[in-house]
């Protein structure tokens, strides 16, 4: 994971978007704070707000004039960042 980890800086990959892909593959008690770049102590307006943000900027329709390969990368960030908010919705009981 460090060399990945490594090799994703050289690509010019901020940290947190790392660790937000890496949440979608390896699973942990945090990963879907980690999908949404928040940390458990996230107030639930934050988790809305990180929602919201995260949702525009993957939404498939966004890239699709990128071509087929990135619309279907967007559409899977897209799937695990619904996925990741809907457990921490159900975890908060957040309506």
């Amino acid at each position: 994971m460090e060399v990945i980890s490594q090799i994703s800086l050289r690509l010019g990959i901020r940290s947190a978007d790392f660790a937000s892909i890496k949440a979608m593959f390896v699973k942990d008690a945090d990963s879907a704070y980690k999908i949404l770049e928040i940390s458990r102590s996230a107030s639930d307006e934050e988790v809305k707000k990180a929602y919201r943000d995260m949702a525009i900027n993957f939404h498939p329709d966004k890239v699709s004039h990128l071509g087929e390969e990135v619309r279907k990368a967007a559409e899977e960030k897209f799937k695990s960042i619904n996925e990741a908010y809907e457990k921490i919705k159900r975890e908060r009981g957040i309506k």
